[in-house]
């Protein structure tokens, strides 16, 4: 079985590439089926999420083509509308469901399989399927685990949303861009990837204002063109090398990012003693010391975000005095915490909220992933214990983070993907 191995105890130095925003290119690409022009999106990044989302619309008859290693041309001209969108790919990963209302915009039809992802919490669509009915649409769940979408008509609608939901927002605003007439979601979703969506649709010829609000305004339009599109930096794997950096009191320059939707882990940061400088398109990140506490609470963009909770709590982990994580989106995301107590962590889980007496070191231990964000942030508190880690179902963490070992070897750490008793062997006798 494929695992990652880490010995420890190395300060992290040097500069690291962000690829681009993987939520914003699942929806993007989903969206990139609703004209018959060809579309050309650049800057994906090279995940397995992406990777299944492309085989998911090939499959259904979109042609794609990839151009580089980041870069594809899509065509949907020939995409069977009667056929159901089910397939391994499709089942895989959360952001199938936009093909939902990529289809169901684009043909006033669409038939989904329900999706998967990690198993964080429930993650109900209620929402989605209101928005959808706003429109016009009727919305079943049929058997085995399908969304059944169809309408005479898509027309545009007031609605609001009983909860601030990034997918419901991307979802909705996707259907509503050929609906006839107006809609405007209220309490919409601000968060960096739904303005992605809305400014790729706008280059197609939609025409949406109010992106990064909680008002979006839509008018429908009868044809959307093709375009060339380039996708934002992801924020997460920016956060996540961020958090790295200091874990380990190292120095890094994390390149290719937007500090704007950098802010609120910028803040945390510096609040625990860490110097945060910004310069462009990069942010510098530098821990030489033992850290500070403090408190986090998750919420919605631009608050701190659910998808770094993980990460944060690893690095208070090694933090002076007691902190106090609550999260607010997801209600089942402290399963990695037994993870952590195996390397010496100090911290209770009551509820939604984790209790942490921060610790002067983590010991290495053999780990496991249960999701994506918490493998990452596995990663990392190996990257800072003494001794030599191992991460099991690195599966999660590759749905997300392009050359993710490759990246951190750059900067220093000790660390292998390998699938062998030899091969660790090997791992241990170089890093002695």
């Amino acid at each position: 079985m494929e695992h990652y191995i880490v010995k420890g105890g190395n300060a992290l130095s040097g500069e690291v590439e962000i690829a681009g925003a993987k939520n914003a290119a699942l929806a993007i690409l989903a969206a990139s089926i609703m004209t018959n022009e060809t579309v050309t999106v650049e800057n994906v990044p090279d995940v397995s999420d992406i990777r299944a989302l492309l085989m998911a619309i090939q499959l259904i008859g979109a042609h794609v083509e990839r151009l580089d290693r980041h870069s594809f041309r899509i065509n949907g001209s020939a995409i069977n509308k009667d056929k159901p969108v089910d397939n391994e790919y499709v089942r895989k990963i959360r952001g199938s469901y936009y093909l939902i209302g990529s289809l169901l915009g684009k043909y006033c039809k669409a038939s989904v399989a329900l999706p998967g992802g990690c198993n964080i919490g429930l993650r109900p669509i209620d929402q989605h399927i209101k928005g959808f009915k706003a429109l016009g649409a009727q919305v079943k769940v049929a058997s085995p685990g399908m969304v059944v979408a169809t309408a005479e008509e898509l027309t545009g609608a007031h609605i609001y949303m009983d909860m601030v939901s990034v997918g419901a927002t991307i979802n909705v605003m996707m259907a509503a861009v050929k609906a006839k007439g107006n809609t405007i979601i209220e309490n919409a979703a601000k968060e960096p990837h739904v303005v992605d969506l809305a400014n790729f649709l706008n280059s197609m010829g939609a025409r949406i204002k109010g992106a990064g609000t909680d008002v979006i305004r839509i008018r429908g339009v009868e044809y959307l063109h093709g375009t060339t599109y380039s996708i934002i930096p992801d924020q997460i794997e920016a956060g996540t090398f961020m958090f790295a950096a200091a874990a380990t009191k190292g120095d890094v320059t994390i390149k290719n990012v937007i500090p704007k939707h950098l802010e609120s882990i910028s803040a945390k940061l510096t609040e625990v003693g860490c110097q945060i400088r910004e310069s462009g398109d990069a942010v510098r990140v530098v821990a030489n010391k033992r850290l500070l506490h403090t408190n986090v609470k998750t919420l919605p963009y631009p608050g701190f975000p659910t998808d770094m909770q993980p990460q944060i709590t690893v690095l208070l982990g090694l933090c002076r005095g007691i902190s106090i994580v609550t999260e607010s989106i997801f209600e089942n995301r402290f399963k990695y915490v037994d993870e952590l107590t195996k390397m010496g962590a100090s911290i209770t889980v009551e509820g939604n909220t984790a209790i942490i007496d921060g610790v002067e070191q983590y010991t290495g231990a053999n780990l496991t992933s249960p999701d994506l964000r918490a493998g990452a942030a596995l990663v990392i508190a190996a990257l800072a214990a003494e001794g030599c880690s191992k991460i099991f179902d690195i599966h999660y963490i590759e749905r997300g983070y392009e050359d993710f070992p490759e990246k951190l070897r750059h900067l220093g750490a000790e660390i292998e993907k390998i699938d062998d008793s030899y091969d660790e062997h090997r791992f241990r006798f170089r890093a002695g």
